[in-house]
């Protein structure tokens, strides 16, 4: 069953990207454009999405000491900054300014074959493999990467 919302979710989720205007990184780079063609349509997509759940998330943690679909909530605990999330905070900026996708847009246009799609996601798969395999930058599990 958590597999069936997972997917219901996911969906969900791409759909709204698409409708947003959030796969199309033309769109997302005049966002980020403040001293050009400035498109805050964005901003407003984003906005909307804190304001539906920002509600769902205070309801859920005020009523419940687990999830719906799991046995405990899986929450970042760490509180600190350290060297590599900053370092990977910045690539994943430069990224998404020089491309106009992040994760979730890029594999939601995927199936368009946009030129752009096709050298990204290589790209980001590329990175996320160097994440995971390099000693240096692969998380301990006490940091409680998931």
């Amino acid at each position: 069953m958590k597999q069936v919302f997972a997917l219901l979710a996911g969906l969900i989720f791409g759909i709204g990207l698409i409708v947003s205007g959030m796969a199309n990184p033309a769109k997302v780079l005049n966002f980020l454009d403040l001293f050009g063609t400035w498109d805050p349509s964005l901003a407003f997509v984003m906005g909307g999405a804190i304001a539906v759940t920002a509600p769902g998330f205070a309801l859920l943690f005020r009523n419940r000491q687990t999830p719906y679909f799991d046995n405990t909530f899986r929450l970042p605990t760490r509180t600190d900054l350290e060297p590599k999330l900053v370092t990977g905070a910045t690539i994943f900026g430069i990224g998404w300014g020089l491309g106009g996708f992040c994760p979730g847009p890029a594999l939601t246009a995927l199936p368009m074959l946009a030129t752009g799609t096709l050298i990204f996601v290589p790209f980001m798969l590329a990175g996320m493999w160097a994440a995971r395999h390099t000693p240096n930058l692969t998380p301990t599990p006490k940091e409680g990467a998931a």
